[in-house]
């Protein structure tokens, strides 16, 4: 997500089954900064809930192999051009525009802040979710995964 004042940038994520939305304010729009935020984002899901991910073609995500051996995700492009390769997230940031126009200067927003507007995207009720927020989704998945994972069955 851009903005006008030159450099301003936010790294926004869109889970695809919850919509749930993830953002992180960036010192610039250049490759290292961005796969260090992913790195931060991702790493602390469970492997099953980030096995993909797909980028546009900016040069922001040069660096996307660096995710493939440490967190063992696969990493996919949209085509030129084709942008309901990616509606999710544009959704999304048309959304967040509401609160963020391209005007807005990020230098006078903190990440806490961001996190403020984040939060209220994110217990946002939507229809196609049966009227559940991508918080409640996204969390009823995550519980899922840890309970799978961290107990043992039940004795027969």
């Amino acid at each position: 997500m851009l903005f006008s004042k030159y450099g301003q940038a936010v790294l926004v994520n869109h889970e695809r089954n919850a919509r749930i939305v993830l953002a992180n304010i960036q010192p610039n729009k250049k490759a290292n900064p961005v796969v260090s935020a992913l790195k931060r984002q991702l790493g602390s899901l469970p492997p099953a809930m980030r096995q993909t991910i797909a980028f546009d073609n900016g040069t922001e995500n040069a660096y996307h192999y660096k995710l493939h051996k440490p967190l063992g995700i696969k990493t996919y492009f949209c085509d030129v051009r084709a942008p309901w390769q990616k509606g999710g997230v544009e959704n999304a940031i048309g959304r967040l525009r509401r609160t963020l126009p391209r005007k807005t200067d990020m230098s006078k927003i903190t990440q806490s802040q961001l996190d403020i507007i984040i939060r209220a995207y994110n217990n946002t009720p939507r229809k196609c979710l049966a009227y559940k927020t991508p918080a409640e989704v996204f969390l009823k998945h995550l519980l899922h995964f840890k309970r799978e994972s961290i107990y043992r069955p039940a004795p027969q």
